[in-house]
């Protein structure tokens, strides 16, 4: 389960985080002037690469063309995914590949006439979305009214609207647009609040579940409101992408991590063996990394571009990306005796690591990391080839041992 600091500790650590910064990095995120651990785990002290303008210009042309149904296209945009999306182009590239236009083209959903359905609530708690965070225990009191019987407002917006306020002051709290309370911040905070509002409302069947906040806080540094909105439909939705990670039961989460486990013993057995011997579960890291796309990494560009193959290619590139990483760490898993030494690792993915994961063919570049071992990017074909092959056997086998397991109780009962 991913942890949830409480309110008033939250707000405390805002504040030091806000006090030991010195400004923010291209990406945003807050610099440190002392040894904060949590703060340098964060920031970068590097720059992102200058991409070639030919390119640049080449890719602007290529999306002013773009067909999303055309494999052509999927193919060519991989090409200069494995170059590097350069930041002031990504949004668009991601809309493409999301195909964002056409949704919200075909869908009767009203973002704005949503907003102001979910405003009248907020007026009769006495709070806006622009002081959510701060009313957060005046948000419990009023639930524990409503279960007492005192008071009449629906305890469903009232859940929902706590359950999210609470998840915000943990997402990215270092991040210039949801760090502490500058005018930039509280905007930020209040337009995550209304994209996962409007997403609870637009598909109550998943409605808000935990981890949300970290995609939806991505989609938001990329796109303007109502594109990160419909860019969150599709991630969570369309089959191809996260529609079977989500729902409130976190069954779904399980299965998939069930799945990796099988992924893992095949592809390496005496890792496999070593984690199972230290009672290491997959389910331990497999839910932080799936259901926030891997954004606890320390590298930002390494996260970007992960996602960049996201976009690309859906849940497959989750489960590519997930056992790369723990490939690259499997040397020093293999020399760890101890589950409490090796679930931090896992967790706190060390930030060499996080350089090794990004895509090799960012080597293209000039700079500190051209060093990265094509053999050991995300982008190896023969490890893309063996994980999309395996892992749709894999899948087919545990949904049907599931099945199986659920008409024997069936007929037990």
């Amino acid at each position: 389960m991913l942890r949830r600091a409480s309110s008033s500790s939250s707000g405390k650590s805002n504040t030091s985080r806000r006090r030991s910064s010195v400004g923010f990095d291209e990406f945003g995120f807050a610099l440190s002037k002392k040894r904060d651990k949590k703060l340098q785990h964060r920031y970068h002290d590097y720059s992102y690469p200058q991409p070639n303008p030919v390119k640049v210009k080449e890719l602007c042309e290529f999306l002013s063309y773009w067909n999303g149904s055309s494999f052509i296209c999927r193919s060519q945009i991989e090409r200069f995914i494995r170059i590097g999306i350069p930041p002031a182009i990504r949004g668009r590239v991601w809309k493409c590949l999301l195909n964002i236009d056409s949704l919200r083209a075909a869908s009767s959903f009203d973002y704005e006439a949503c907003q102001a359905g979910i405003r009248r609530p907020l007026v009769d708690l006495g709070v806006s979305e622009y002081s959510i965070i701060s009313t957060i225990d005046s948000l419990v009191d009023t639930e524990n009214e409503i279960s007492s019987g005192q008071s009449d407002l629906p305890s469903a917006d009232l859940t929902l609207f706590k359950q999210i306020a609470l998840d915000l002051r943990r997402s990215f709290p270092t991040h210039r647009t949801l760090m502490g309370d500058r005018p930039e911040a509280i905007e930020g905070q209040a337009k995550l609040f209304r994209v996962l509002t409007a997403f609870a409302r637009y598909n109550p069947q998943i409605g808000y579940v935990q981890g949300m906040s970290y995609i939806a806080a991505v989609l938001l540094m990329i796109l303007s409101e109502e594109e990160a909105f419909w860019a969150l439909v599709a991630l969570l939705e369309k089959p191809k992408y996260l529609s079977e990670l989500f729902d409130s039961s976190l069954k779904k989460i399980e299965h998939h991590a069930l799945v990796f486990h099988q992924l893992l013993k095949h592809r390496k057995p005496l890792l496999f063996q070593h984690l199972e011997t230290l009672g290491v579960s997959s389910l331990h890291f497999i839910m932080q990394w799936f259901l926030t796309l891997f954004t606890s990494l320390p590298c930002w560009d390494s996260v970007l571009a992960i996602w960049d193959l996201i976009m690309l290619h859906g849940l497959q590139a989750v489960f590519r990306t997930g056992l790369t990483i723990i490939l690259l760490l499997e040397s020093r898993i293999m020399n760890m005796t101890e589950e409490a030494t090796v679930l931090p690792v896992l967790l706190r993915v060390p930030v060499d690591v996080a350089h090794c994961a990004l895509p090799a063919t960012l080597q293209d570049y000039k700079g500190k990391r051209s060093h990265l071992p094509v053999s050991k990017g995300i982008f190896g074909i023969d490890m893309q080839m063996a994980v999309s092959t395996k892992l749709l056997h894999i899948r087919e086998r545990v949904h049907v041992a599931r099945l199986a397991r659920r008409q024997c109780r069936q007929g037990q009962a």
